[in-house]
């Protein structure tokens, strides 16, 4: 692999550079940004660029607009929020291809950016057609020299700004994607005791709990996933939310190293508002649901957190939006924060990543990732698409 920053001024004065940057951000109901942590991470790169003297081209998506236009998935936010920590004038393009964004890329000075429009409103972009996402590729690459994969959180996907444009312009990897890198590497071969805390609820989690059961000493199972584990093993666990098509991938996996909730909070509603009780697993009132684990759980987790040398999260613990489902992930957190001195820790993202924010530990882990997809990708065994061409 080739990092941008091996390249000097000489390379890339004058250049045209397109980097695929992560912006697919959390909106409000008015779409104002509330999370700006994935444009904070692509500054490194812009403002090497800006020292370079390169003409910068970003381009990005946002949401699932389905190959059309929507205002409210407009890249124009993410360009006035790049202009307020750039402090220079960001302009956002109406489009991402077509003779319009040619022209204003013909007429770009060094150190100008430009920000194209959402590309996800062309539907090539997400198309099945191999052909199809080539051609829309190759029409982003004419615009630029060079080429820089900066978006790890997209980094798992098979689409044209991620897998078919570097293949017509040299390409490069930017400094956010390489920091998410380097965050891995650890985990390839981890400092043992290796425990993984694996929440969320779909069928995939199940591919990365059987790919990490070769690796680690210890796997914890929270959320909902932790849910359909107690299923499975023959718990009442209620009216409490499970994955039906998880439930048979469960049955089959070694139990040995996999540790789930012994007692949980279990509400009478699904209401942040409703009142809960703290029974053991086999106590679940019928009319009940979990949303979150108890504290004899909260105490066996972090008593096996406590003996890691390395720990890997992905994935709620409880519902960690209330106040009455947020306190096994609060205290999660708080184990990891007290061993960080002694223990690689790293968040995948996500939910997770939210949380550790949302509770202000962020310094206290040793990364935060900006890519819950990618990282379960990687930690499941498949690579990441987007980086593995780059080698090509």
């Amino acid at each position: 692999m080739t990092f941008i920053t091996d390249l000097s001024k000489e390379d890339l004065q004058g250049k045209r550079v397109l980097v695929r940057a992560s912006y697919d951000l959390p909106l409000d109901e008015q779409g104002a940004i509330t999370d700006e942590r994935r444009v904070i991470d692509s500054l490194p790169t812009i403002q090497f660029l800006l020292e370079q003297e390169a003409k910068i081209i970003l381009f990005a998506h946002s949401g699932r607009p389905k190959g059309k236009v929507d205002p409210l998935r407009s890249m124009k936010v993410v360009g006035e929020c790049l202009s307020k920590h750039l402090n220079t004038n960001v302009k956002t393009l109406k489009d991402c291809v077509g003779n319009e964004v040619e022209q204003a890329i013909t007429k770009m000075q060094n150190k100008e950016i430009i920000l194209l429009e959402n590309v996800r409103f062309h539907k090539e972009e997400k198309s099945k057609d191999e052909n199809e996402r080539t051609e829309f590729g190759k029409q982003m690459a004419a615009f630029a020299d060079i080429y820089i994969q900066d978006a790890y959180a997209n980094a798992h996907h098979d689409q044209a700004s991620m897998t078919a444009v570097p293949k017509f312009i040299p390409c490069y990897i930017g400094i956010a994607l390489k920091k998410e890198l380097d965050a891995l590497q650890p985990l390839e071969n981890p400092e043992q005791p290796y425990v993984a805390i694996i929440g969320g609820a779909k069928a995939e989690k199940v591919n990365v709990v059987k790919n990490l059961l070769k690796k680690v000493d210890k796997i914890i199972i929270g959320g909902i996933l932790a849910n359909t584990f107690l299923k499975a093993s023959g718990v009442d666990i209620g009216n409490s939310k499970y994955d039906e098509e998880t439930l048979p991938l469960i049955k089959d996996l070694p139990k040995e190293k996999i540790i789930i909730p012994i007692d949980v909070v279990a509400a009478e509603s699904f209401d942040k508002d409703a009142k809960t009780v703290i029974v053991d697993t086999n106590n679940v009132p019928p009319t009940n649901l979990i949303i979150d684990i108890g504290p004899k759980t909260i105490q066996l987790y972090a008593e096996t957190l406590k003996k890691a040398k390395t720990v890997v999260w992905c994935g709620p613990i409880g519902v960690n939006e209330w106040d009455s489902g947020i306190q096994g992930t609060k205290q999660i957190a708080e184990t990891l924060a007290q061993i960080k001195e002694t223990t690689y820790v790293l968040i995948g993202g996500g939910d997770s990543g939210a949380a550790i924010e949302k509770l202000n530990l962020e310094e206290k882990m040793g990364h935060v990732s900006t890519g819950g997809g990618a990282t379960l990708t990687w930690l499941s065994g498949k690579g990441l698409v987007a980086v593995d061409i780059l080698n090509k």
